[in-house]
């Protein structure tokens, strides 16, 4: 008899009137309660670790990262400022720092060379074939001197070229020239500009093609019409502390410690002078903040380790996150400190309290910051060493999976497990399903021999009925 057929069965008052289908769900149920509630307590368990485990890595990977934001927009660097700044625009290279000042004296800012054409009707007059070759070197009106370091540009100009055509050729090389075609009142003119630096001049050669002549028009020797030489190149002159310099560029990165200067103009007899800021307000409100965001996460950190009621008690990876924590303070940050500078975050202010929470000592900060706050100011860069790269490095072991010591090492274990505890939970429903679907089949069973036998005693009760009405 079928599952459906016995609850007909028994709806109806066929066979032993009991419930079989009803009795059978309830004894597959008991059977697998026990087993049943430990996996769905330990799976709970499971999920608590991983959310817990997860939401502190994700609260310290935040922290570096706004962390980095914060230093990235250089408030934090004694930043540079010139005293005219029309001579110059001042600005600190990213992870480095300066201290002190300095006087800049501009003679002579770098240019390049811009030579101009002779006058075509449009620029879409063609110029005939061949090969321009362009040297480079020391150039005027008067002489050129290759530079022999620098290799000659040949370009190749294909019958039909046009005015255009050329400077996009040129452009096309990449080889730090420019050209355009420039639309004059009495003509077109093709313009060949190039880099900044003395060695960047430059003369154009040109081999026709005999069958289609005209491209030397395009060519220009020293000695040839000065008034094409629109501006010769020249290096940069100037003095730093009164110590004679030149540059290829006007943009001169790294001139001196924590300095990069853009020369823009001359200011011969009138020195400018370039002084640092003092960062120590920014440098007291980041460290506050760092303090905060520090708090935060041992806070959550503590609650998660209590080993009464923790769900990360004994969890490696967070245990281990608390130890490294509580020796922040002490851990030298910057190995290459030079001997008296600050290379600790203790030094900068922040002390532990002994339930393991942080406090900035300000005053700390500030005769740090007095005693040398180049020093103090180096340590908030996003180079390799330093407050941002030791707090970086933390949040990226705890986001390492294969480290099983890691925050993420803990929630891949946990994942792992909970992925097992599901399959466990999936066979368990299997098997409860298998004994209950047995069952019911049994029950099924014996309720129709059950059945048959009171259709039996009932025709034989019948009889008994019959034969005792006769004799009477």
């Amino acid at each position: 008899m079928s599952i459906s057929t016995s609850s007909i069965a028994s709806t109806l008052g066929i066979g032993s009137g009991v419930d079989m289908t009803g009795i059978a769900e309830q004894l597959a149920v008991a059977q697998f309660a026990g087993r049943n509630e430990r996996l769905t307590a330990k799976s709970e368990t499971l999920e608590r670790r991983i959310s817990l485990a997860g939401s502190i890595r994700s609260t310290f990977s935040a922290f570096a990262s706004a962390l980095g934001d914060r230093l990235r927009t250089g408030d934090l660097a004694p930043l540079p400022s010139i005293s005219n700044p029309a001579v110059a625009t001042v600005a600190s290279p990213l992870g480095s720092v300066g201290k002190g000042s300095y006087t800049l004296e501009v003679s002579k800012v770098a240019s390049n060379q811009i030579l101009r054409g002779p006058t075509y009707a449009s620029a879409s007059d063609t110029v005939g074939a061949g090969t321009l070759t362009i040297r480079f070197g020391e150039t005027s009106n008067a002489s050129f001197t290759e530079d022999t370091n620098h290799t000659p540009l040949s370009i190749d100009i294909a019958s039909g070229a046009t005015l255009s055509d050329v400077a996009a050729a040129i452009n096309g090389k990449n080889a730090g020239l420019s050209a355009y075609v420039a639309q004059t009142s009495s003509g077109a003119q093709l313009v060949v500009k190039g880099a900044e630096g003395l060695q960047n001049g430059f003369t154009i050669e040109a081999v026709e093609d005999g069958a289609d002549p005209g491209l030397s028009a395009l060519a220009w020797q020293p000695g040839g019409d000065p008034s094409r030489l629109i501006r010769t190149s020249a290096d940069a002159e100037f003095t730093l502390d009164g110590i004679a310099r030149t540059s290829a560029s006007n943009k001169i990165d790294n001139v001196a410690p924590g300095l990069s200067l853009t020369l823009t103009a001359t200011n011969v007899g009138s020195p400018a002078t370039i002084t640092f800021a003092n960062p120590s307000s920014a440098i007291s409100s980041v460290m506050q903040d760092i303090t905060g965001a520090l708090n935060e996460i041992v806070g959550e950190l503590r609650s998660a380790i209590d080993p009464m009621t923790g769900d990360l008690a004994r969890d490696s990876g967070a245990r281990a996150l608390s130890r490294n924590l509580a020796g922040l303070g002490s851990k030298v940050i910057m190995p290459d400190a030079p001997a008296g500078a600050p290379r600790t975050l203790a030094e900068l202010g922040l002390a532990i309290e002994r339930d393991g929470s942080f406090r900035f000592d300000a005053a700390k900060l500030t005769a740090a910051m007095e005693r040398d706050p180049s020093a103090v100011a180096a340590m908030f860069t996003t180079g390799l060493t330093g407050v941002y790269a030791t707090i970086d490095k933390m949040a990226r072991s705890n986001s390492l999976s294969s480290d099983p010591g890691s925050l993420a090492g803990s929630i891949a274990r946990y994942q792992s497990q909970s992925l097992q505890v599901t399959r466990d939970l999936e066979k368990l429903a299997d098997q409860q399903e298998t004994l209950r679907a047995n069952m019911v089949a049994r029950f099924a069973k014996a309720d129709s021999q059950v059945a048959a036998s009171k259709s039996t005693l009932s025709f034989l009760q019948s009889q008994i009925d019959i034969w005792t009405a006769q004799r009477n």
